[in-house]
């Protein structure tokens, strides 16, 4: 589902550059105190190609905005950059979680034209 989103400076699959792999996606009860309800997280770990990757943030809003649009709503998304994998993972991560700065990128024409090019190998 993510594995063949493309990289937004190279025409190379995510997973072909381990950006994303399938051991770092895991899926756990929303609501811990009540694992019998059908909502679900789903969390994916990115490990970015370089420590100062300049589009960490717009990869991770890709693959956030793949999965919204593919998973039915009982899923929650979390996505974030694995620790120690970015020089500033942690402000990258806040962005990513942020639910008001990302209904802002999605807003935004020139990085949505980015994200749908990402997402074109999707479909």
């Amino acid at each position: 589902m993510i594995a063949t989103i493309s990289d937004p400076e190279h025409p190379i699959p995510l997973a072909e550059l381990a950006v994303v792999s399938l051991q770092d996606i895991s899926i756990t009860p929303a609501l811990p105190r009540s694992p019998s309800s059908p909502l679900r997280k789903v969390t994916v770990l990115l490990t970015p190609t370089i420590t100062h990757c300049s589009l960490a943030t717009v990869i991770g809003l890709g693959v956030r905005v793949r999965l919204e649009q593919a998973l039915p709503p009982r899923f929650r998304v979390d996505v974030r950059l694995k620790e120690g994998s970015h020089s500033t993972a942690d402000e990258v991560n806040k962005q990513l979680a942020d639910k008001e700065r990302v209904a802002a990128a999605l807003e935004n024409q020139t990085l949505m034209g980015v994200v749908g090019k990402m997402l074109e190998t999707c479909r």
